[in-house]
């Protein structure tokens, strides 16, 4: 699978779960139902992986984890707002 195939195929999954729970739900369950959607497409992914920071040459444990890497190419984080802020970007 190429790159655009599986991020293709990230997206199509991230969209069924959102289409399927709606919105209002914590990152953890959608994090747990688009395990399950990339299960059933057979998508290879790992969750929760820990992420070290290395600061100046030394690895530290910082506690970060990456919601899901899939197919050890792509980083998928999770986010869940309530609302959007509005953009401070100024049209031209």
């Amino acid at each position: 699978m190429t790159d655009a195939q599986l991020t293709h195929a990230i997206i199509g999954a991230a969209i069924e779960v959102h289409r399927t729970l709606g919105p209002g739900l914590l990152e953890s369950a959608y994090e747990e139902c688009l395990a399950r959607e990339l299960t059933g497409r057979g998508i290879p992914f790992e969750r929760q992986k820990p992420l070290p920071v290395v600061y100046k040459d030394v690895k530290l444990e910082c506690g970060y984890r990456i919601d899901l890497v899939v197919d050890n190419r792509v980083i998928v984080e999770l986010k869940a707002v309530d609302a959007l802020a509005p953009s401070t970007r100024q049209s031209c």
